[in-house]
């Protein structure tokens, strides 16, 4: 390594050059015209020692004129020359239709597209008629009949309106309107809902002549409005019943298609069998067809007093399956109906319904 003085009095020191491989090869003498400058160079490129055809490739073979089988004589015209042309183009012989296709169906005149009218202001709503209610609704909620079963009166010509007859759906009328279904006037009483803890031995039809005692005559002058039970309990059955002049919900409450939840608690002369309570769920056949329980058990592990749950409403269906099987139902209890019990009332008490109660029947939130 050599030593180097600088101008500014600090030594500094640097490596000795190498021989680069370029200043190697620069040594050898260079051929003139390139890599194997001494072989002979050939005159005209690549085997230029063969003799040159003129004409290029093949060129001993005489050359035809016209091209590609030229010897063929031509024929005027191009391919198949010799068919007649036909002018007008492909299929020019048929008659040609001025106007195009089908140009001998009679051409629309063109219409010119008018400017969409504007739509008129839709005349003003008539200002309600306070207490104007729908026919149909008027005639159910008079606690006659339902509102479908309405409709059939209407459309019969059984309902009168101030004297004319109405036979068609959608007539409003008021309260003071005299309304007559068959000749008998009714009124647009308000809805009113009543349940009751029915005791032994009344009837819930609104007319027995061999009756002694109806469950009418529990709520006789103490309610204004007039009200029916909703189904049936027959004589020596107790438990839930609901009086309503609501003829819609009512065809909700009593229809088999609906299936409304009941709960009965029975009493049994015997003790039942667990293989007879697998009977009830699976199925026994009545002189009305298969009826069966949702469910079924022991009330405080005594097995002659029995708790079950059921959706028909078939009359006396209770009894009716314990007598199919051999047992004699003493005591009947209904504990549920449509979301309503008895609780806090006593034996042939009842009470109007609440808001909430209402609501919950109209709605159908209940089991």
């Amino acid at each position: 390594m050599q030593k180097k003085d600088n101008s500014d009095g600090r030594d500094s020191y640097q490596r000795p050059r190498r021989e680069r491989i370029t200043d190697q090869k620069a040594e050898r003498p260079r051929r003139d015209g390139g890599y194997n400058a001494e072989r002979p160079r050939r005159e005209g490129g690549y085997n230029s020692e063969r003799p040159r055809r003129d004409g290029g490739y093949n060129a001993e073979r005489p050359r035809r004129e016209g091209g590609y089988n030229s010897e063929r004589p031509r024929r005027d015209g191009g391919y198949n020359a010799e068919r007649p042309r036909r002018e007008g183009g492909y299929n020019s012989e048929r008659p040609r239709r001025d106007g195009g296709y089908n140009s001998e169906r009679p051409r629309k005149p063109f219409a010119h597209k008018q400017a969409p009218h504007k739509a008129e202001a839709p005349a003003p709503k008539q200002p309600k008629v306070p207490g104007e209610v729908r026919l149909n609704k008027f005639i159910a909620n008079s606690g006659l009949c339902s509102r479908r079963e309405a409709d059939t009166f209407i459309s019969t010509g059984l309902v009168t309106v101030n004297g004319e007859i109405v036979d068609r759906l959608g007539v409003k009328v008021t309260p003071a309107d005299d309304v007559r279904v068959n000749g008998q006037r009714i009124k647009g009483e308000p809805k009113t809902y009543i349940v009751m803890n029915k005791p032994r031995g009344y009837v819930t039809t609104l007319s027995d002549d061999h009756a002694e005692k109806s469950v009418m005559d529990l709520i006789a002058g103490k309610c204004e409005q007039r009200v029916f039970p909703v189904g049936r309990l027959d004589k020596m059955t107790m438990g839930v019943l609901l009086f309503t002049n609501d003829g819609e919900l009512t065809e909700k409450l009593t229809h088999p298609s609906y299936n409304r939840k009941k709960i009965y608690q029975a009493r049994l002369d015997m003790n039942l069998k667990k293989s007879d309570m697998e009977k009830l769920v699976s199925g026994v056949e009545l002189e009305d067809g298969m009826m069966q329980v949702d469910q079924i058990a022991y009330i405080d592990n005594d097995e002659k007093e029995i708790g079950l749950e059921i959706h028909s409403g078939k009359n006396r269906v209770v009894r009716r399956l314990f007598e199919a099987l051999g047992y004699k139902v003493k005591k009947l209890d209904r504990v549920y109906f449509a979301g309503l019990t008895k609780k806090n009332l006593k034996r042939g008490q009842w009470r109007f319904l609440t808001e909430e109660e209402i609501n919950m029947l109209i709605t159908g939130f209940y089991q």
